[in-house]
């Protein structure tokens, strides 16, 4: 009997898999598995090439291809100046030893494919017709028939030659290297249709997966509407990775231009040779740069965020036939889609600029310098493990450095036979495990969810510019996406593949965030910029970053010094030496509040700090009997259904009264979405509920009706009962209610500002307040032993004092503005900088005296920042004579929140000619508020 149509897929036996033999085995079937599998074959190797898609059109190449980048072809370039310009783009750190290898043997290489079909423009002598894009060097070679660069490489591989010696296995996706006696000898996978477990023997693995591109999520929001090939989600950064190889360069990005909400290549190696360039606004040319290169991206980033964006690719100055060229190239062999998207938006080359923007991050060797770490003949630091094409760390490699690398791999692998050996159980059954334990759990959350949030908090901590604190809470992010992908469902092989993406890409994530953290210093232009480390260091990063996965499974990382070069280039010397080992790089302690004199200390569930909990009854329960699990649930569905009745109070308070606090703190919630008359007085009494979990339930529902809710005398007595319950959360949420409300009054209040909980307290100050109750306040300013509560408190007498008249008698003592201007200058002695910035900021509203004027002139010169643009604000009702001058100086703070505080100050200054003056010059300040804020003053 057949399985339903929507049945699962069914787990297959470890047992059963498949066993596929070759000597040379190849993982992706793209620009540079392509190239690595056809020489393999001519060297006489039995090959295995296996594609998770389809070979015919997998990969980039697949998108099709309008030119070569990278093409020194004799007479128009030198191999040693391509050397140079790629070592200058990429900041120093490269080894020459493989850049010279796409240098070298590029131009064999544009012969090869020509040999095959694909076609390079030539001039009318048949000369190649390179271009030049960037000031120096002539290296661009365009492909009038791009588009067709990979039908033509299928059509190598299926020549009966190569069909002896090839074999091709299309749908399956291999998830990881297997490893034995130190070096690769296979790998894992499945079938992407049936579902089946497949196990690769082999002499030699090339990985040629491609870039990482499914790792910044597009500002579309779509999962696989990337800059890069959707369907390269790090695999073989991961699987290489997971087998032991160094990866390096990873904290190097890969971010590029493109057009906006199309995210398709701008292709200015395109438009460019046709006379189109990048301009802003005003139509200016502005990209200092010369390479492009993480310093161009930065430069491109900085136009498109200034007012001078948005940034076009101005075409609509080149005549027709120019256009036309254009439009031939980038509406089909580029993107076959870019012309229909124009169209529906109604831009035309002829009429229209096109807008750019900024790609999401991703990484790729090829078009930036993350990747594998390989040598100039394409081996890991793993025995017989190979990486080619985007996968590899060969800066700026492009389509060129693929089909080299390729080759390379190809021709030294081939050297090597089947391994014969017993593959490792263990590493088999930890595949089998990654790639099928989605199928336990089919209706778990689906893999398009997973992916976006984990992809989001790529965006959100990770994306350049970077910071140690943001790394930091991206490496806590993907440690509990650990979770969320091991509950992730499937029921199809398809869905295991993208699954199993989701994994790749979670490695890659953590890569990146890990060698982001690691790198203290900003290099790259945008690809690495750390706001918390500006600067290039030279000193002490002039060295790869290299990462591994150690025996215990941590990632570890090593500097490198960068080798002697081949090729000299100018401001870098690199001397090579011994790598230093950096070990595991850890998360920074993001503190989420800033620092703190005493750390909180939590009370236990239900009890005040250094209270015990006392014995409690049910409030009334419905029976002296525990209930089952069985009948919890059938009242739970009656609460369910009752609620779609709006019932009155009396149809829930037996539910309210239930003995299972589950079915309690269901009826909470059903009375809060009823709110039948009574609510509040019945929430009251729910404060009191011997379940902690009920009383949080009634406490949030009361703060969150507490608009709604009639200020009854009932209410307030069982508001005011709840004040001595030993729940800190339950007497919090009564202060917050009893002065929403107007319920409350000092006397009541007053007794919180020595409760035990921080949190309470801050609750009574607010309180306290709400009544005017200034002497409590100025009583309690300077002993409260915690930051927070002074804090509260200093703001708290600035309200009361704003409200109240300074000499009318208060609820809670009747003091003058004599008292309050006392307690707040205890408080500008407070030990903590943050009660004294609130102290400042707090004479801002009620009155800063020549004794007080002159202490805010000095803390204009205090370490913390704060500090000082509380003195700043202070300064704004200071007699003007002393406070103008002092605020002018403040101007050039190198803290921005100081100077906008300074400015905000002149402002109310600014009948006087010095206020004017200084608010003039705040005008060009560096920071938008502070020039905002400066131009509305005058």
């Amino acid at each position: 009997m057949n399985p339903p149509a929507d049945a699962p897929l069914a787990v297959p036996s470890l047992s059963d898999a498949e066993e596929l033999t070759c000597d040379v085995l190849v993982i992706g079937g793209g620009t540079a598995g392509t190239m690595a599998a056809l020489t393999a074959a001519e060297h006489g190797a039995n090959v295995l090439l296996l594609e998770k898609a389809h070979v015919r059109h997998s990969g980039a190449l697949a998108m099709g291809m309008d030119g070569v980048n990278n093409a020194v072809i004799p007479g128009r370039a030198e191999p040693d100046d391509y050397v140079a310009e790629i070592t200058r783009a990429n900041d120093g750190i490269v080894d020459q030893s493989t850049v010279r290898q796409t240098a070298t043997r590029g131009f064999d290489m544009v012969q090869r494919l020509e040999s095959y079909g694909v076609k390079f423009e030539k001039d009318e002598h048949g000369d190649y017709s390179v271009r030049q894009v960037h000031r120096s060097g002539s290296y661009v070679l365009p492909m009038p028939e791009g588009k067709d660069v990979k039908k033509v490489l299928y059509r190598q591989l299926r020549r009966r030659e190569m069909r002896e010696r090839i074999r091709i296995e299309n749908r399956v996706m291999p998830v990881r290297v297997l490893t034995a006696e130190g070096r690769a000898v296979g790998a894992a996978g499945f079938n992407t249709r049936t579902g089946q477990f497949v196990q690769v023997r082999a002499g030699a693995v090339i990985l040629a997966t491609g870039a990482c591109g499914r790792l910044g999520l597009p500002a579309s929001g779509y999962l696989y509407g990337t800059y890069e090939n959707p369907t390269n989600a790090g695999d073989g950064y991961a699987m290489a990775y997971h087998a032991g190889a160094e990866l390096t360069g990873i904290e190097c990005f890969q971010i590029n231009p493109l057009i906006k909400d199309y995210n398709g290549p701008a292709c200015a190696y395109v438009a460019n040779p046709f006379g189109g360039y990048q301009v802003n606004r005003h139509g200016e040319r502005f990209v200092d740069s010369d390479y492009w290169s993480g310093q161009m991206m930065a430069e491109f980033a900085a136009e498109v965020a200034s007012d001078r964006g948005p940034v076009y690719l101005k075409l609509s100055h080149l005549p027709e036939e120019s256009v036309s060229a254009l439009e031939t190239i980038l509406h089909s062999t580029e993107r076959p889609t870019r012309g229909t998207f124009h169209s529906g938006r109604g831009h035309d080359y002829r009429t229209n600029d096109i807008e750019m923007h900024i790609s999401e991050i991703g990484l790729c060797g090829g078009h930036s310098a993350s990747g594998v770490r390989v040598d100039d003949h394409a081996r890991t630091t793993v025995p017989r493990l190979y990486a080619a094409g985007d996968l590899a760390c060969v800066p700026h490699n492009y389509m060129i450095g693929a089909f080299v690398f390729g080759d390379l791999a190809g021709a030294d692998a081939s050297r090597y036979q089947a391994y014969a050996g017993e593959l490792p159980t263990e590493q088999l059954r930890e595949a089998h495990e990654l790639i099928y334990r989605p199928l336990r759990n089919p209706d778990g959350p689906p893999q398009p969810q997973v992916e976006y949030k984990l992809r989001r908090f790529v965006n959100d901590y990770v994306a350049p510019p970077k910071s140690g604190a943001r790394l930091s809470l991206a490496l806590e992010a993907f440690e509990r996406m650990h979770t969320d992908i091991a509950e992730m469902g499937a029921r199809t092989a398809h869905e295991l593949m993208r699954c199993a993406e989701v994994t790749f890409i979670r490695d890659c994530a953590e890569m990146a965030a890990r060698s982001s953290l690691a790198r203290t210093e900003s290099r790259w232009g945008l690809y690495h910029e750390r706001l918390d480390h500006p600067r290039r260091d030279d000193v002490s990063w002039f060295h790869h970053l290299d990462l591994h996965k150690s025996p215990s499974g941590a990632m570890e990382f090593t500097a490198r010094p960068v080798a002697p070069y081949l090729v000299p280039v100018d401001g870098f010397d690199p001397v090579g030496g011994a790598s230093r080992a950096l070990g595991e790089v850890h998360a920074e302690d993001v503190a989420m509040a800033g620092s703190r004199d005493v750390a909180p200390v939590a009370s236990p569930v239900g009890a005040a700090a250094g209270v015990a909990e006392p014995e409690r009854t049910p409030v009334s329960p419905a029976s002296a009997s525990v209930p089952s699990g069985e009948r919890s649930s059938a009242r739970l569905l009656e609460l369910v259904a009752l609620a779609e009745e709006e019932p009155e109070l009396a149809a829930l308070q037996p539910y309210l009264t239930d003995t299972a606090p589950a079915v309690r703190r269901e009826a909470v919630a059903v009375l809060t979405e009823t709110l039948p008359p009574g609510t509040g007085t019945a929430l009251a009494s729910a404060l009191r509920d011997t379940a902690a979990e009920v009383r949080a339930a009634a406490a949030a529902s009361l703060r969150e009706l507490v608009e709604t809710l009639p200020a009854e005398p009932d209410l307030r007595d069982g508001l005011a009962a709840a004040l001595a319950e030993p729940d800190p959360v339950v007497r919090a949420a009564a202060l917050d209610v009893l002065r929403a409300l107007r319920l409350g009054d000092a006397a009541l209040f007053a007794g919180s500002l020595a409760d035990s909980d921080i949190a309470v307290r801050i609750e009574a100050v607010h309180a306290l307040v709400s009544v005017d109750a200034a002497g409590e306040l100025a009583r309690a300013a300077g002993t409260d032993p915690s930051r927070e509560v002074r804090v509260a408190l200093a703001k708290g007498l600035a309200t009361v004092s704003a409200e109240r008249p300074a000499d009318h008698a208060q609820a809670g003592g009747g003091p003058t503005a004599g008292a309050i201007e006392a307690a707040l200058t205890g408080l500008l002695d407070d030990p903590d900088a943050l009660v004294r910035a609130a102290a400042y900021g707090a004479l801002g509203t009620t009155g800063c005296p020549a004794p007080l004027t002159a202490r805010a002139v000095t803390a204009l010169s205090e370490p913390a920042w704060q500090v000082r643009a509380g003195a700043a604000t202070a300064l704004s009702v200071a007699d003007p004579d002393v406070a103008v001058p002092a605020l002018a100086k403040a101007l050039a703070d190198p803290n921005a929140d100081v100077r906008k505080a300074a400015v905000l100050a002149l402002t109310r200054h600014r009948s006087t000619e010095e206020a004017r003056a200084a608010l003039a010059t705040a005008t060009t300040d560096s920071d938008a508020d502070v020039r905002a804020y400066a131009g509305r003053a005058l």
